[in-house]
């Protein structure tokens, strides 16, 4: 019962981080898993990459059928972040525990100030005016970046993903999240695989709870956040990011 709340309650923030702002799982689960339930931050990170590819695909899907969701220019960024995925998920397991699931807590909670303080009104017609052959070397540099982070850590791909559409491509916000969680359902489900490849198979009970609370609460944001106002939309990402950024920073403080 312990352990299905402790994964009920990770899934709740790793859905809403998901659904409102493409943020990795694994921000959020990696954390609480390794503090509370006392798993291998190996384990856990493995864990939470699981749990992050029904929930992006999920989240996905609800963005693309409301027309924000840039497949073309997604996939050039989406092969080198796959890529460097799986480099990075190797180096991870070469990597002492300590080293693990801390990268992206302070991340979040700038993010989420930086939403809510400076919010993202780019519209589309200024998002496809961009240049293509500059966005195309754009996307490779910046999806080389962000495997690595992903397949390392487990976390912050999502949130560097947005980051990096929103203020280097040049993508408005709802796009920029569904292009995020398009990206990161392909990604996650390669860390995943290469993480239960190097490390054997998960607890399958505390998968199961992980995977099904975040897919839940994927659907109920993404849902939420493609019927909200730009403006609506940033200061409801900007509150969640920075609610996620402070409860993870308080979470690895008990560890």
């Amino acid at each position: 019962m312990y352990e299905f709340i402790i994964c009920f309650i990770a899934g709740i923030g790793a859905g809403l981080g998901t659904g409102f702002a493409g943020m990795s799982a694994a921000a959020v689960i990696s954390p609480m898993l390794i503090t509370f339930l006392g798993m291998p931050a190996y384990d856990a990170v493995g864990i939470a990459l699981a749990s992050d590819v029904l929930a992006s695909a999920v989240s996905a899907y609800t963005y693309g059928k409301n027309k924000n969701l840039d497949i073309k220019n997604g996939i050039t960024m989406m092969i080198a972040v796959l890529c460097f995925t799986l480099v990075g998920s190797w180096v991870a397991s070469l990597v002492p525990n300590k080293t693990m699931g801390t990268f992206s807590m302070y991340m979040t909670l700038l993010l989420g100030i930086k939403f809510i303080v400076k919010p993202v009104m780019t519209t589309k017609e200024k998002m496809e005016s961009v240049e293509p052959k500059k966005r195309l070397m754009q996307s490779i540099i910046c999806g080389m970046m962000i495997g690595f982070i992903c397949g390392f850590v487990g976390a912050g791909g999502g949130m560097m993903m947005l980051l990096i559409l929103t203020s280097v491509l040049g993508y408005e916000l709802k796009t920029a999240v569904g292009t995020s969680v398009f990206i990161m359902a392909f990604t996650a489900l390669t860390g995943a695989l290469s993480h239960f490849a190097i490390s054997g198979a998960p607890d399958i009970s505390c998968l199961i709870f992980c995977v099904l609370s975040t897919l839940l609460w994927a659907r109920i944001a993404a849902k939420f956040a493609n019927k909200a106002s730009p403006k609506t939309l940033n200061r409801a990402t900007g509150v969640v990011l920075t609610i996620l950024g402070l409860g993870i920073i308080i979470v690895n403080r008990l560890k």
